[in-house]
């Protein structure tokens, strides 16, 4: 297998000016064959004369800037090259946390000693494969150059083109049906021949058995159909070794660690079954070590341990809440289940620092020390685990005696190898038809309890429901109490101020005035709220500020005797809407009002004085406004005779 890992030495491939320069290493068979110095456009012929298994990279961003980018890229790329990222895809981790699980150390400042490792690391089946691609590819068969408008033999030359066309496509379609492959095809029919063919085929771009090409007349572009999203797959099928924590009960906590101490799954439920955790345990990699917390593995921890028959380990005494809290200090949870699992597998973990230790300083790099410490654990000897890793059988030891070869055939010891494996399951199997057993039981115990309390709750909820149904009535009825006692007040008010008009009215040497805010139609409507305003009543007005025509027309209207206005001089416009109205507008300083609150009074002879003048004063605000109409008709008259004068002469 031939691998490629690349890393840039300076430029970025968002530069314009300073387009990237790589450190490019080959490896071939685990061999390293050497590391150069190329540009992007070096890397691009590199790879399609050579065509290598894989094309390592630490990250994405160092080939393309954007995803459109990153398209283009892996478009390019010969159809049986694979674009890996050795950190990962989704959720990405360093450069040095990958070696390190090969035992392979680097200078993290050296752009060739990056190289060299994502070279190594892929080779050895790290990172993830890169996919842009859907498994379907499409192939275009077109002129490579326009007819044009032509002369004399234009016609021959359209119709030499478009049967080149056709001829290609034929040659095509003759390809993949000796392949064997499904596919669709359109056809653009042109003079002689085709002006386009195209083919959809229903395989990947590294099954189909043509090529990009251009030729004098014809060109063929052969790409596959990109997806929506980018998604990656692990370059290596194998899960990961776990070491996992349990604590059962009525809510069960799991927690999980690789090999390294790194937090893979943390997680707890009240509602998770057996199956269930072993689903979760499953999609989370392979457990190789089940711890507990306690002394005693509990019975429940065990039988999940066996499902994977994965290495038992237990505290030489139960760990104490304190000890707990040390070992999950550096991490989150949300309750006591979950720490308490994850310091059972913290705790494991821990135990086997040193070992673990001992085992990669004896190992050489390039070995996958996740695989070469569970077999350790798993009780082979280091020699022969890494003569199998190297596909190399193990030295024998010389001072080993030879053991006899068993006297009975082969065929009997598989035979009672599966008779042991046979009673393992069936002993597995009365224990977990005793444990359904013991959960049916335990469910219709809990389906009475379930009746009986809905019985119960039934019973309360339609109290309950009654109850608020009486109490929703009775707040409503208090809220029209409230609201018809305010109602009330307002009524007791009006009437009290009702009387002492009332009583002013009653005296001769004085004259009621109602109290009105402002000249406004919120005024009025306040007064008429508050007091009510009756014909022939005498209103006082503080302010005439922000006073409107219609509002004086309706108190005329209304009946109004007069309007007294206190403050500065009115306004000559409202005299003028006043006296055009036919509503007095009397000066306080003349009436001399004495008010108190909303009502107020006025000595009898000033309010008729002041109301004698206005009257004379509106007299000859009437003749003045005759004279102006007589004069206006005089001369619309004369305007108008001088007008047939004109036209007579």
């Amino acid at each position: 297998m031939k691998v490629f890992g690349i890393d840039i030495i300076k430029g970025s491939v968002r530069s314009r000016t300073r387009r990237p320069v790589y450190a490019l290493c080959r490896v071939e068979d685990g061999e390293i064959l050497g590391v150069e110095e190329v540009t992007g456009f070096r890397l691009q012929r590199l790879l399609a004369a050579e065509q290598p298994d894989i094309l390592a990279v630490d990250s994405l961003q160092e080939i393309a800037a954007d995803q459109h980018e990153l398209y283009a890229f892996l478009q390019a790329l010969p159809p049986s090259t694979k674009l890996v990222q050795v950190t990962g895809g989704e959720k990405k981790e360093s450069l040095g946390k990958v070696a390190a699980r090969y035992n392979i150390s680097f200078n993290k400042f050296d752009p060739y000693a990056e190289a060299r490792t994502t070279a190594r690391v892929a080779s050895l089946g790290a990172g993830v494969e890169v996919i842009a691609f859907e498994n379907t590819t499409d192939i275009v068969v077109s002129r490579h150059r326009s007819p044009g408008r032509g002369g004399w033999s234009q016609n021959r030359y359209a119709r030499k083109i478009h049967g080149g066309v056709m001829q290609k496509a034929r040659e095509i379609e003759a390809r993949l049906r000796g392949a064997g492959l499904d596919y669709e095809k359109k056809e653009t029919k042109a003079f002689g021949g085709f002006s386009r063919v195209a083919f959809r085929v229903i395989a990947p771009r590294d099954m189909v058995p043509v090529h990009s090409s251009r030729g004098a007349d014809v060109q063929v572009r052969v790409t596959g159909r990109q997806l929506d999203r980018i998604r990656f797959e692990p370059l290596s099928s194998r899960p990961r070794y776990l070491i996992v924590g349990l604590d059962p009960g009525t809510t069960t906590g799991i927690a999980a660690v690789d090999l390294d101490g790194n937090l893979v799954l943390l997680s707890s439920s009240r509602q998770m079954t057996m199956s269930d955790i072993v689903e979760e345990l499953y999609r989370a990699g392979k457990p190789l070590i089940v711890a507990s917390d306690v002394q005693q593995m509990p019975y429940s921890v065990e039988k999940i341990r066996r499902a994977f028959n994965a290495i038992p380990y237990t505290p030489k005494q139960s760990l104490s809440v304190e000890a707990k809290y040390d070992l999950t200090a550096p991490f989150s949870y949300t309750n006591d289940h979950e720490r308490d699992a994850l310091s059972a597998a913290l705790d494991a973990y821990r135990s086997l620092q040193n070992k673990f230790r001992n085992i990669a300083k004896r190992v050489g790099p390039g070995f996958d020390l996740d695989e070469v410490r569970a077999r350790v654990l798993r009780g082979q000897p280091l020699d022969t685990v890494l003569a199998d890793l190297q596909g190399v059988p193990a030295a024998k030891k010389e001072a080993e005696p030879a053991v006899p070869a068993p006297e009975r055939p082969v065929e009997d010891e598989r035979v009672m190898a599966l008779d042991g494996m046979v009673k393992r399951l069936r002993s597995y199997v009365q224990e977990l038809q005793e444990d359904l057993r013991e959960r049916d039981r335990e469910v219709e115990r809990l389906r009475q309890g379930l009746r009986r309390a809905r019985s119960a709750t039934e019973r309360k909820v339609r109290r309950d429901a009654e109850l608020a149904t009486k109490d929703a009535t009775i707040e409503s009825l208090r809220e029209q109490l409230r609201g018809e006692r305010r109602r009330s007040r307002r009524l007791k008010k009006r009437l009290e101020r009702m009387q002492t008009v009332a009583k002013i009215e009653v005296s001769e040497d004085y004259t009621p005035l109602k109290v009105l805010d402002s000249l406004t139609r919120e005024g009025v409507r306040s007064l008429q709220e508050g007091i009510g305003i009756a014909e022939g009543d005498v209103l006082y007005v503080p302010q005439a500020h922000g006073w409107g025509r219609g509002v004086v027309k309706d108190l005329a209207e209304t009946g109004v005797r007069a309007l007294v206005v206190d403050g500065e001089p009115p306004d000559p416009h409202l005299v003028r809407v006043a006296r055009e109205a036919g509503l007095p507008l009397l000066p306080a300083d003349t009436v001399r009002p004495d008010i108190r609150g909303r009502t107020g009074a006025a000595k009898t002879g000033a309010v008729e004085e002041a109301i004698g003048e206005w009257e004379e004063e509106q007299k000859e605000f009437r003749r003045e406004q005759e004279a102006e109409r007589v004069e206006y008709l005089f001369k619309e008259y004369r305007s108008e005779r001088e007008k047939e004068v004109r036209r007579g002469g």
